[in-house]
């Protein structure tokens, strides 16, 4: 019980915290308008935030930073890490592949000269050919390029929210945890600065699906593994290969794909079935002997 209401009082601190900052910074990127590419300092600060949140309970609860487990993780460490980077491009080619070969969006092929991350590289051959050099830059060196984005969220979303949601002992720990992270995101859809189709509100709406069954999967890699780091890999990897990769080379806007399109929310929350039914994990309290709560760092 006490390790419940300990957990209890350190999301009260978190989320306060998360709110104000998150508040001012969405805020600040709201009035001045435009993609939020044009105010990726902004963003930076946004996304750390979540981290400084977590610090902020730790410190009020007088808690350690042991249990964001900084670890490998082992063999479940590898396969965790395996699965976060197969994630994007599953999701992705079988999405973008079905919207493009039915028309339900059109391939857009690089162009000539291509830049991507700040490199610059001159495809050869034909359209999908570019797109492959494309997202082969993406996947090196987009996905290390926007780690220190998802560092930011990540150790706050899963390093911290998830494991004190899972030891609070409220019901449907992941479910909440993905509902939280997709309202975060929320704003910034719904003024059309991120991720926003051609209706906003419906866009809002799929990401929010989407994002949820992507919290499945980001809570499976981070309860099976024992480790942050493929939490943070796979959101890097994502943001790299899914909006480097194959949103730049979709033409124009489709309420199908994207990060929030019908097949992209689709085929994560499929590809979160397939793997707790290949590799189930369970959603762990305090209760738990301690050898069997995945989460901490031993």
């Amino acid at each position: 019980m006490e390790s419940k209401g300990k957990a209890v009082s350190g999301l009260c601190v978190f989320f306060v915290v998360l709110i104000a900052g998150s508040a001012y910074f969405e805020h600040r990127i709201l009035s001045l308008g435009g993609s939020i590419q044009n105010h990726l300092g902004l963003i930076f600060g946004l996304v750390w935030w979540v981290t400084i949140s977590s610090i902020v309970a730790r410190l009020a609860l007088r808690e350690g930073i042991g249990d964001v487990s900084f670890r490998w993780g082992g063999t479940a460490g590898t396969r965790a890490m395996a699965v976060a980077g197969a994630m994007p491009l599953v999701v992705g080619f079988t999405a973008y592949g079905i919207a493009w070969s039915t028309g339900l969006a059109h391939f857009k092929a690089p162009v000539l000269p291509d830049v991507a991350m700040g490199i610059h590289f001159a495809p050869v051959g034909g359209g999908f050919v570019r797109f492959c050099q494309r997202l082969g830059v993406m996947l090196v060196f987009g996905a290390l390029e926007n780690l220190k984005y998802a560092a930011g969220e990540e150790i706050g979303w899963r390093g911290y929210m998830l494991t004190r949601l899972v030891d609070s002992g409220i019901r449907a720990p992941i479910l909440i945890s993905g509902l939280v992270w997709g309202l975060w995101h929320a704003p910034l859809i719904l003024s059309g600065q991120y991720a926003s189709g051609p209706h906003p509100v419906l866009s809002a709406c799929l990401f929010l699906i989407g994002i949820v069954a992507g919290g499945y999967v980001f809570a499976w890699l981070r309860l099976s593994s024992g480790s942050i780091w493929p939490c943070i890999w796979g959101h890097g990897a994502w943001n790299a290969i899914i909006q480097g990769a194959f949103d730049r080379s979709t033409a124009g806007q489709s309420v199908w794909v994207g990060e929030s399109g019908v097949l992209t929310a689709g085929m994560l929350a499929l590809f979160a079935f397939v793997l707790y039914q290949r590799w189930p994990v369970a959603q762990l309290s305090s209760g738990e002997p301690s050898a069997k709560r995945s989460y901490a760092s031993e």
